[in-house]
């Protein structure tokens, strides 16, 4: 009896080895035009008049300054952001209830909207000639032109990126373990942080990441609503674009390759995190970390 033959399998595209080799030095070459030769251009017009302009540059106040308040920018936005991502992730993956669907295209919103136009809407927000610019401008409270217009901005622009990935894992992972967690005793934030953050740290770390890259990159809506004044309201960005019109090339590059070093230790936390298991469902936690103690239950 003849042995039954094997079914061949159909060839997939990209098996042959000559249009394989073809694709990737394709992409390879367009990666190194695109991504790596701006960044080396970076490096070495940085360095092109000496170490003594970059450091000159790098420790001038008003460079300081725009570090400055790139960082504190990202101290308020990114923590704000993720409190809002994670609550508007467990929202709608959580609970159900009418306007979901909306919810999910007013996060959505700051991907589709120009950051430049953005920008310009805060003008007519809670600029003088605005909504709440007269009455704000009453009590003393300035916005725009001033640090909390950036931090709005920055805030606005960068709103979607925790929540983004969170909403996919958290409805993969389903509502089972919070439910089990609460039929067995379990409060709302024990639930929370026993159950639900060990599952999504990995991703809510990766979003943090994204979000914070982007705070310090920002630059069409902050440049509307920052007034761009020299030493009180540029941030890095805006200072990048001052010394360049100022014919300040080398101290330009010098200020970009801050930019540039936070990019490339983005791109190692993204590739850490994923290693890590950014994005992917863990198991279940085990039954008794769900289970309250009898001490709570008595008290």
């Amino acid at each position: 009896m003849s042995a039954t033959p094997k079914r061949r399998k159909p060839p997939r595209v990209g098996d042959g080895t000559l249009f394989r080799r073809l694709l990737i030095g394709i992409v390879l070459i367009v990666g190194a035009f695109l991504i790596l030769a701006p960044l080396l251009i970076i490096g070495v017009e940085a360095f092109s008049k000496g170490w003594q302009v970059y450091r000159d540059t790098i420790a001038h106040p008003d460079t300081l300054h725009a570090i400055g308040l790139t960082v504190l920018t990202a101290l308020v936005a990114v923590p704000v952001n993720t409190a809002f991502g994670v609550a508007a992730a467990w929202s709608i993956t959580k609970f159900d209830f009418r306007g979901k669907r909306f919810l999910l295209v007013v996060i959505e919103i700051p991907f589709s909207v120009s950051p430049i136009v953005a920008g310009v809407a805060y003008l007519f927000v809670y600029g003088l000639q605005g909504i709440f610019g007269p009455t704000l401008d009453d009590y003393g409270v300035k916005i725009l032109f001033a640090i909390p217009g950036i931090i709005l901005a920055s805030m606005f622009v960068t709103a979607p990126f925790v929540a983004r990935e969170l909403i996919p894992l958290m409805q993969a992972q389903g509502r089972d373990l919070e439910e089990a967690a609460t039929s067995l005793g379990a409060s709302g934030w024990r639930t929370f942080f026993s159950v639900t953050l060990p599952n999504i740290k990995w991703a809510l770390l990766y979003g943090v990441v994204l979000c914070n890259a982007r705070v310090m990159g920002e630059f069409g809506a902050v440049s509307v609503v920052s007034g761009n004044i020299r030493g009180q309201t540029n941030t890095l960005p805006l200072h990048i674009e001052l010394l360049y019109h100022d014919y300040q090339a080398a101290g330009a590059f010098a200020a970009s390759s801050i930019l540039a070093l936070i990019a490339v230790f983005t791109i190692i936390a993204k590739v850490a995190l994923e290693r890590q298991g950014a994005g992917r469902v863990r198991r279940p936690a085990t039954r008794p970390a769900l289970v309250a103690n009898p001490a709570e239950k008595t008290s």
